[in-house]
């Protein structure tokens, strides 16, 4: 579509001006849709602040518009000629990331606000860093917090990121990066697009193939998206393989319609106006604006339904900095000096609004209704307070063409939701199930490469249809590849490797590409697994140690009398026995202790204790025997003692270590 130069009125005359700054270069052949449709409600927002009769000290808001060309430096140059030639009170603008913090960073020097429309890096909430810099766009934080729960709604795990190398790319890729890591999701790689060679820094094709993952994240804008969508097309890496997941939309028309098949299956996430999601919008000023438009340049109006959704952020941008003046100038009024003054000087790093502190403070506090929902502001960042709107469109065939179509509908509040009943999703091939997300082989061509090897895979000669003898592989490693292909859907082209290949060559053949996947009894090792993947393993051939199952434990409360046989049990116990009687008899008369006893049982019973502590080893107390017959008797004891815990703990050690090791078997 072509555009013609349009012809709004002259407003450049006015002492009060807002500079509007806009990414195409000057006299652009083609403008691009966004700034035709950005500077188109730029425009009408200033007329429309005439009609309403808003002026500034007696005087009217006029405009300046500068084009940046999505250069930092020739935004600069564009804005400084401005400032130098005009009363420049504000900005609108600029459009890109990467010409923002320059821009900013002149606002804060002279000291006017700086709102652009479109600049969505999340570096530039920072408020102390950019204490001059708005923007009624919301933030990719927000944009990244929608695609995290995209994300989570189709139970998606993991995806690969392509950026472009500049502010808006390379921060909305950190940020996230960042999300996904704190919601358990997995960024599996990333990829860069340079802006200076519009080529990838890396092959797509290898790159995406070689992921597990079929999910792609292309975080760039239109006109570099639509240099990436080519070259995937080309790489054949689109749909139905791989689903694609856009932060900008861009025309499918200009795709050749051989291609129209695997575009179809693509998202897109972008900033909606409020009333997409049934938020509040101010609908009176978003008709008036729209009313304008179509007065001054009505080939470009194309209808209310299709206006860029960046133009009315532009017009929320114009709006908020005619209000915040009209209150600022509301608040001096009874001061003697003008509360548009400069400092006095036409260079433009040198002026200085002396009225900046009041200006921006007075934008902090506004809160308005505007064309794309409320607007506030508070001291703290640079975003808006509410107003972050999504919506999901879905590349399809739609009335006999291929469009994108709103499906998904998102805000803070309520997450992701339907955009309308009718509006079902269409995913890569045709489908309406949801991708998983991982790579899947149905329908790919895979060369595989077996080793022959008996009984893995073997050459038998069958007679054909024809009557002729043909070669067949069988064995193991055949039948397992045909089970696998019945499952999965693959189509295999199975090739024999070259007999002269020793085993130690086969990670190469994988590496060079000769084949997608080598299947034989290749042994798994640490230097292989360097290069190649393995999966598990298919087969198992190794030794093993077998050893019997260990019997049950069996509790025997009378195991501590093992280490003897019960007949030498009884001769100890008959020995104490007698040596007790013994004892009793030949010191009853003469040891004092035993003359203490009156009974003839207590006079036992201490000789038994005497008898059984000589026996253990651990003596009677103070009973020692005073005769030399119970000193002999006490010493043969001793003895008697000595051979007996000798043997006790040697046959009660043996038979502990013997149960231990009774379950073990030698000789393997």
């Amino acid at each position: 579509q072509q555009y013609v130069k349009a012809t709004w009125p002259s407003l450049n005359s006015s002492t009060i001006q807002l500079l509007g700054l806009f990414s195409d270069e000057v006299n652009a052949s083609q403008p691009s849709e966004f700034t035709i449709h950005s500077r188109a409600m730029f425009k009408a927002a200033v007329i429309l602040s005439q009609q309403y009769n808003i002026t500034i000290e007696g005087q009217f808001i006029g405009w300046n518009v500068g084009q940046t060309g999505g250069r930092a430096i020739d935004a600069m140059s564009s804005t400084c000629q401005a400032a130098s030639t005009s009363n420049i009170v504000g900005i609108v603008g600029p459009a890109y990331s990467r010409e923002s913090p320059i821009i900013a960073g002149f606002g804060e020097r002279v000291g006017i606000p700086v709102i652009s429309y479109a600049a969505t890096d999340p570096d530039l909430s920072d408020r102390n860093a950019y204490p001059a810099f708005y923007r009624t766009v919301p933030s990719d934080n927000a944009a990244a917090t929608a695609i995290v729960k995209l994300f989570i709604r189709f139970n998606w795990s993991s995806c690969i990121i392509i950026y472009q190398n500049d502010a808006y790319g390379s921060n909305g890729a950190k940020i996230l990066t960042e999300l996904f890591i704190k919601n358990n999701l997995i960024v599996a790689d990333t990829l860069v697009f340079d802006i200076a060679t519009l080529r990838m820094q890396d092959n797509l094709k290898n790159f995406l193939i070689s992921s597990s993952t079929r999910i792609v994240v292309l975080w760039a804008g239109s006109v570099y998206t639509t240099l990436i969508i080519q070259n995937a097309l080309d790489s054949d890496v689109l749909g139905p393989h791989f689903t694609w997941i856009l932060s900008s939309s861009l025309p499918l028309n200009s795709f050749h319609e051989t291609y129209h098949q695997k575009l179809i299956g693509m998202l897109t996430v972008e900033p909606i106006p409020g009333n997409i999601v049934d938020a509040p919008i101010n609908t009176t000023l978003l008709n008036a604006a729209y009313t304008i438009w179509k007065q001054y340049e009505p080939e470009t109006f194309p209808n209310s339904g299709q206006v860029n959704y960046f133009a009315l952020f532009a017009f929320d941008a114009t709006w908020l900095l005619i209000q915040s003046l009209k209150e600022l100038c509301s608040k001096t009024t009874n001061s003697s000096s003008s509360c548009i003054s400069f400092s006095n000087s036409s260079f433009c790093f040198d002026r200085h609004f002396l009225s900046s502190e009041l200006f921006f403070n007075t934008i902090n506090n506004m809160i308005l209704l505007d064309v794309s929902g409320p607007i506030q502001f508070n001291i703290n960042v640079t975003d808006r307070i509410d107003g972050s709107f999504y919506y999901a469109q879905n590349s399809r065939n739609s009335s006999n063409r291929l469009n994108f179509v709103p499906v998904l509908k998102y805000s803070n509040r309520d997450g992701w939701q339907e955009y309308s009943e009718g509006n079902v999703i269409i995913w890569s091939g045709n489908s309406l199930i949801p991708p998983t997300g991982g790579a899947k082989l149905e329908g790919v061509k895979l060369r595989i490469g077996v080793i022959q090897s008996v009984p893995f895979t073997m050459i038998s000669t069958v007679t054909n249809e024809f009557g002729q003898n043909a070669t067949k592989l069988i064995g193991y490693i055949p039948d397992l590849i045909d089970l696998l292909q019945n499952k999965m859907k693959f189509i295999p082209n199975i090739e024999l490797i070259p007999p002269h290949r020793t085993y130690s060559s086969l990670e190469q053949l994988v590496e060079d590409c000769v084949y997608d996947i080598i299947v034989g009894d290749v042994t798994v090792t640490a230097t292989r697994r360097e290069n190649i993947d393995f999966s598990n393993s298919i087969f198992d051939n190794s030794l093993r140690i077998i050893m019997r199952k260990a019997p049950d434990v069996d509790l025997d409360v009378f195991a501590f009398m093992k280490p003897f046989s019960w007949r030498l049990w009884l001769l100890i116990l008959g020995t104490t026995v007698l040596a007790s009687i013994l004892i009793c008899l030949l010191e009853r008369e003469t040891n004092p202790i035993l003359e203490e006893e009156r009974t003839i049982t207590g006079l036992y019973a201490m000789s038994v204790w005497y008898t059984f502590g000589n026996l253990v080893g651990y003596g009677a107390g103070p009973l020692h025997p005073t005769t030399p017959a119970g000193r002999l008797l006490t010493a043969g004891l001793y003895i008697l003692c000595l051979v007996l815990v000798a043997s006790y703990t040697a046959n009660l050690a043996s038979d502990l270590t013997v149960s231990r090791s009774k379950d073990l078997i030698s000789g393997i």
